[in-house]
């Protein structure tokens, strides 16, 4: 029996702004000439044009929440408690555009069929929670049941994913609503260390949510048939990612060896998780790489011997939104859907890196909307 991603939607904060601008506020920030220099040379080769953010505070004129400045003119960092506490004022907004979208936009579904609700984020926590939040904002019924998936880091939408396809394996009229949502803006950290000027060049916030059932595809709707996952790790990069709760928000450890480590493994992995199956790498037609950043995505190009057009996907979620952490590859797959260049079902190898190293993958078979159903049974797997 095949699990089916039925629909994806997306939702962004009202705060837009561009790459060039967020560099500016930062040399202001943080100034100093090895900090211009550096913080230059971040942002200006990032592959970022523009970013969301759920905060006011870097717009021109805007009144501050968070990033307030003392009586000298500088910056006062904000608290965890006071970052969390946005998080919980802002979350539900977009939790709930994101889901309500997916219920609408879903030929078939309503909050009637939705049987479980999985909510992806390692941003922030309250509870009673997301999962909840959903299911009263959606009159979904009280008895939907509820998990949440907390701290995981960007590769957290496969686990989610895996599990929303297990409930649908075990129980044949499940129908899950996977949300995940991001505010990684929240954690901005003012300091002059190469790992946060990083994450603050990299990071944004969004939300995306996906229907899972293993009902067939809906005629005239694309889709996305989940074949299988595959996680993996590479331990040598254990200390190159990390994310800790500090005193004043969540502290990233974020080394920019993390390319050439999952470039090391990614080849074999690939290979392996394809080991046994009917397909090779030059199989795959699509590739839905978690844009974790511009170097992330040169390297695995180019280990893997992609053309431009097979990852294109993936750069320009990078280019218009930066990296969301666990809901950027839902972006990813959402434009795969509205833009599938080809007419027949084809393979897409999707893959997430985070703190582990973990590399998590998933080969996925996306359906265009012209075809009721795929054709051929096929074999995937996933990369972590």
């Amino acid at each position: 029996m095949k699990t089916f991603i039925h629909h994806i939607e997306t939702a962004l904060p009202p705060y837009a702004y561009r790459q060039d601008y967020a560099r500016d506020r930062m040399v202001d920030w943080l100034p100093g000439r090895r900090n211009r220099r550096l913080i230059h040379g971040i942002y200006d080769h990032s592959g970022i044009e523009t970013r969301y953010s759920v905060l006011p505070d870097f717009a021109p004129g805007a009144e501050s929440v968070l990033f307030k400045e003392d009586v000298n003119g500088r910056i006062v960092e904000p608290s965890t408690q006071a970052r969390n506490r946005y998080f919980r004022e802002r979350s539900r907004e977009l939790l709930l555009q994101a889901g309500r979208q997916a219920l609408e936009r879903a030929t078939g579904f309503g909050a009637e069929d939705i049987t479980h609700v999985v909510t992806v984020s390692c941003t922030g926590f309250y509870n009673p929670g997301p999962d909840l939040d959903l299911v009263q904002g959606l009159g979904l019924a009280p008895s939907t049941e509820r998990y949440n998936i907390g701290f995981m880091g960007c590769y957290a939408a496969f686990p989610a994913l895996r599990m929303a396809d297990q409930f649908c394996q075990a129980r044949p009229d499940a129908a899950v609503l996977v949300v995940c949502l991001e505010l990684c803006s929240l954690h901005l950290q003012l300091s002059e260390e190469p790992d946060s000027l990083l994450a603050n060049a990299l990071f944004a916030d969004g939300a995306a949510a996906a229907i899972v059932s293993a009902r067939p595809l809906h005629p005239g709707k694309a889709g996305l048939s989940i074949e299988s996952f595959v996680s993996a790790l590479a331990p040598e990069g254990k200390g190159d990612m990390a994310w800790e709760i500090g005193d004043r928000g969540f502290e990233i450890r974020l080394s920019t060896y993390v390319p050439n480590i999952i470039a090391s493994s990614i080849a074999r992995i690939v290979d392996d998780m394809l080991a046994g199956t009917p397909w090779h790498r030059r199989d795959i037609h699509r590739w839905a790489v978690h844009p974790g950043g511009r170097a992330i995505l040169d390297r695995i190009e180019g280990e893997l011997s992609l053309e431009p057009a097979q990852i294109e996907d993936s750069r320009a979620v990078l280019r218009q939104y930066g990296n969301m952490s666990s809901t950027t590859v839902l972006f990813v797959l959402r434009r795969m859907l509205e833009h599938p260049a080809e007419d027949g079902p084809f393979p897409v190898c999707a893959m997430a890196f985070g703190p582990g190293l973990t590399i998590e993958t998933a080969l996925l078979e996306c359906v265009p909307a012209r075809m009721e159903q795929p054709r051929r049974t096929t074999c995937a797997a996933s990369l972590a």
